[in-house]
Formats: C-alpha cells, sequence, structure tokens
C-alpha cells in the first residue's frame, strides 16, 4: 500500500519506538538489544543494522545492497538494511535443491546474489504478494504460488508511478545500485510456474518444508515450517515493530483465526523468522500476539492517531510490536 512520503517516514520512524529482544540459535552468548526511537531518517539510519545483528554471524558478500547473515544450518537471511522497509528474504538449502523465500524489492540483484551462494537449482516461494516481497521474482524460472486472485493478480507487476517512492531519496539510508533510479524503478512482472495450497511440502533434499496457509494479512499469506529443524517462517503476519494490517487486502477476522493456528505450532518449533526488521523471534511470543490482538479487538486498547486515516494500537505492558490500524470500527473485513 503506498502512502505519501511523509506518512511512510513517520511510520518508518515507529518501528523505532518499540523494544525487541532478540536471541540467536547459533550465538554463544545471547544478550539483551534494544533501539532507541528515531527521529529522523538520519536517526534511523544511524541505527542500521539493529543491535539483534550482532548476535548473528554474518557472510560477507561483494554486494553493497545486501547484508547476510547465517541464522540457522543451511539457512541465510538476506536483508536490506538501507531501505526503510527492511525486508528479509530467506534463502533455505537442502542436499538436493535451494529454496528463496521472497525475493525483496526488487532493487537488488537477489538472484545473481543466490546464485554466488549455491550451486544448487534455487524454487521461489513468497510469503505473501506485496510488492516488497516479490521485487526478484522475474529472475527465477521456478515460482511457487498459492492459488487465489489476489496471487494471480499481483504477477503483472507494479508501475514506476506505484512504487517510485521506495528508491526515493526520503526511502534510503546508501546510494541505489547501479542502473537503479526513482525514475526507472518498477515492480517487474512474473509467472507463477505451480500452484500449491495449505500443506504442500518442498523436498530440498533431507530437508522438507511444510506451507501453512495463513490468510489475514493478506489472501495468499503463508507461513512455511521446517519442523525438524523447528524453524517457522511467518512473513508479514508477525514481525518486530508495528504490525501493518491496514491495506485494502487485509481481513482481521481471518487474521485472528491465523494467528491462532499458529499459535497451535509453538510447541513444535523453537524459533520464528521473519519478514521485516530482524530474522528471529522466540516461537513462543506468538501467544503474546494473539492475546494482544484480542484485547484490541475487544475495545481494551488505546488508539493512537498516526495520519492519514490511520491508528497505531499499542498494547498495556506490551513494547515489542504494536497494531498499524486502519482508523475504522473493528474488526474491518477486506475492501472489494
Amino acid at each position: 500500500m503506498i502512502r505519501p512520503a511523509t506518512i511512510l517516514l513517520r511510520l518508518l520512524l515507529l518501528s523505532f519506538a518499540v523494544f525487541f529482544a532478540g536471541c540467536s540459535p547459533l550465538a554463544e552468548n545471547t544478550t539483551t538489544a534494544s533501539a532507541a526511537p528515531a527521529e529522523s531518517m538520519a536517526d534511523f539510519c544511524q541505527q542500521l543494522p539493529r543491535a539483534d545483528y550482532a548476535q548473528l554471524t554474518e557472510i560477507h558478500s561483494n554486494d553493497k545492497w545486501f547484508q547476510l547473515y547465517q541464522v540457522a544450518v543451511g539457512v541465510i537471511a538476506i536483508y536490506e538494511p538501507h531501505q526503510w522497509q527492511e525486508v528479509i528474504s530467506y534463502l533455505i538449502i537442502g542436499d538436493n535443491e535451494a529454496l528463496l523465500f521472497d525475493t525483496g524489492n526488487g532493487i537488488g540483484d537477489i538472484y545473481a546474489l543466490v546464485t554466488n551462494l549455491t550451486d544448487k537449482p534455487i524454487s521461489v516461494l513468497n510469503s505473501h504478494s506485496h510488492y516488497d516481497h516479490v521485487g526478484g521474482n522475474y529472475a527465477f524460472k521456478k515460482l511457487y504460488g498459492m492459488d487465489t486472485d489476489f496471487t494471480r493478480a499481483r504477477q503483472s507487476g507494479q508501475s514506476n508511478d506505484a512504487i517510485s517512492i521506495e528508491v526515493s531519496t526520503q526511502a534510503l539510508c546508501a546510494p541505489l545500485p547501479i542502473g537503479v533510479s526513482e525514475d526507472n524503478h518498477i515492480g517487474r512482472p512474473y509467472r507463477i510456474t505451480q500452484t500449491i495450497e495449505d500443506g504442500f511440502i518442498i523436498d530440498l533434499g533431507n530437508r522438507q518444508l511444510e506451507v501453512l496457509h495463513i490468510p489475514g494479512h493478506t489472501d495468499d499469506a503463508i507461513a512455511l515450517i521446517d519442523r525438524a529443524a523447528r524453524l517457522m517462517w511467518t512473513g508479514d503476519s508477525f514481525y518486530a515493530g508495528p504490525i501493518w494490517l491496514y491495506a485494502p487486502e487485509t481481513d482481521l477476522t481471518a487474521y485472528e483465526s491465523s494467528l491462532r493456528r499458529l499459535s497451535t505450532e509453538i510447541a513444535n518449533v523453537d524459533w520464528l523468522l521473519p519478514a521485516h526488521n530482524t530474522p528471529l523471534a522466540e516461537a513462543g511470543i506468538l501467544n503474546d500476539v494473539l492475546t494482544s490482538f484480542e484485547i484490541m479487538m475487544d475495545g481494551n486498547a488505546t488508539p493512537v492517531n498516526r495520519g492519514d486515516g490511520m491508528v497505531e494500537y499499542l498494547i498495556p505492558n506490551e513494547a515489542r510490536f504494536s497494531f498499524l490500524m486502519r482508523d475504522e470500527k473493528l474488526p474491518y473485513a477486506e475492501k472489494p
């Protein structure tokens, strides 16, 4: 969903007004890290990457747009720290194949990046079809996708008018890659080559990934579980910071049902791998997200006006996340 630059900047800086304690399953010494509220884009940029990343092993890359972190065995977080979305994609490597879970904003060359990280065949699956997660899809030959109207519609790409703001000076902490500009940046069309559904298993060779359909944020939102490794990728259904639930395609009733489903998996996973801000969270936080969402929906959270028809619901005694909503009576359903 595109907002004027001033509104987007304000919402971005909100993400530093929340606390998030992150721990890495690979770190020898885990610590509590917090980020102070940012008051300007310059302040925001100086605080990146977030403190949580100091606990992870960084993988050297010559590509200056992305930062790479080893977050688990055979799992590399591909972080875009120089742009206000702070998108995180993941390369998941099995014995025979690899899966790229999301392809980012399409600003950097994620295809060149991941093909230098593995010589195994790489397929793509998106956590959902918002433009900041499908930007690099066009470069790959094998793309999985949910069988929904939203998934199909998004394959046509995004115009420069729709997403040029994503490469504007207001959105950036570093120079753009060569050849990318505010005048030419688009979301390129792509083609889903295999439709999938809830329960679909992707076998990478000694590594099986199960798809969970969790509509709400979008109709095609999914989670991905590696049960053997006790990992679950949550896309935009959970991440540290204000969780954006105001888009026209968001359905709050479906989102609550999906949170309930995710919470049933807590006993089966140790770590969540979200699609923005920080790459790891303990699985138990999902219970807190569900409880907080219920508190909000029951009218027991105070909305703070954020302008442009949006409010942020701050949950009492909860500083790790919040909910960014439309300024409308709850629950609102997906708009036609």
